[in-house]
């Protein structure tokens, strides 16, 4: 049984303009122990969708489960907790400690259990001296540490984490990744992660699935979708910049160019009609003096813009 499935789901926001379609159609499956990265612009759909699963939203139509569970039924939620809306859902005028063990009951741990759980997640997040410290007064990065414990005190399967490492410093941020590949690795946790932080989505994520105006454009492993641009995209440096009407020329010949650092390099997209071999020979007609060509090396970030844009072109 997977963990996660979603199977043409749509929602739709009625308001006074007129009904808002949030989801169109999106279908998407999470194995048991994977962690998936879901990206997409603002307004995409990842948050509507992720609340439609912990069970805060009721699709408009569709099939939303987890663990074989309709998401719309209660006991959806002993399978899932999830960290919505930064550190939003944790109780302010209630101490670290107490948060965690309220979160703990919630979920039906006994007392002796729900303790050890807490000292457990007060340790693994450095929260020691702020164990008594009411949330209100913490930090912003300690406002989110308290906020990822509380969802990880309940035990569940499977997390469904928004902007998981908002307000964390470097330092820490570094250290959530690996507790999270941890989890799944160790624990058997599933995750579902939606981040703006291509980092933290790279460096955790096996595969992403990519919304863009309520629609999935793209589902597949992280390798694979850099593999795809790797092999069309080169770097040009250039020995002595772009000479005068040279830019306009490449331009021609050469779709996808974006000059760098001041036209003193170039970045090539090459479409699958053209090869090396095009871009060599638009360069020396344009009288550019060339001092190396290599093949540009594309982050999830980029690919993802790509991605995006391309589905926004399309549907000019």
């Amino acid at each position: 049984m997977d963990a996660v499935v979603v199977d043409d789901l749509t929602k739709e926001y009625r308001t006074r303009k007129g009904p808002v379609q949030a989801l169109t159609g999106i279908s998407f499956r999470v194995e048991r122990g994977e962690i998936v990265g879901l990206l997409g612009a603002n307004g995409a759909g990842k948050t509507t969708a992720i609340k439609i699963l912990c069970g805060l939203l009721r699709q408009t139509s569709g099939r939303a489960e987890v663990f074989g569970v309709p998401s719309s039924r209660p006991e959806v939620a002993r399978h899932v907790a999830a960290l919505l809306e930064g550190s939003r859902n944790v109780y302010w005028r209630l101490s670290v400690e107490e948060n965690l063990r309220f979160f703990a009951g919630l979920q039906g741990a006994p007392p002796r259990e729900a303790r050890r759980r807490t000292q457990g997640l007060v340790a693994q997040f450095g929260l020691e001296d702020k164990r008594r410290t009411t949330a209100n007064l913490l930090s912003q990065g300690m406002k989110q540490k308290l906020a990822l414990a509380c969802a990880l005190v309940k035990g569940t399967p499977l997390l469904l984490l928004d902007e998981p490492t908002l307000g964390l410093d470097v330092e820490t941020s570094h250290e959530l990744r690996g507790f999270i590949r941890e989890l799944a690795r160790s624990q058997g946790k599933t995750v579902l992660l939606s981040s703006h932080d291509m980092g933290v989505v790279e460096d955790t994520c096996a595969r992403v699935v990519i919304l863009a105006q309520g629609r999935v454009v793209a589902d597949d492993l992280v390798p694979n979708l850099l593999a795809l641009f790797r092999t069309r995209a080169y770097r040009v440096s250039l020995r002595d910049g772009l000479p005068d009407g040279a830019r306009a020329q490449l331009e021609a010949r050469l779709s996808a160019l974006r000059p760098l650092e001041a036209e003193r390099a170039l970045e090539v997209e090459l479409p699958p009609e053209q090869d090396v071999y095009t871009l060599m020979d638009a360069l020396r007609e344009a009288g550019v003096a060339v001092e190396g060509v290599s093949r540009a090396e594309p982050n999830l970030e980029d690919v993802f813009l790509r991605i995006v844009r391309g589905q926004n072109e399309g549907e000019r």
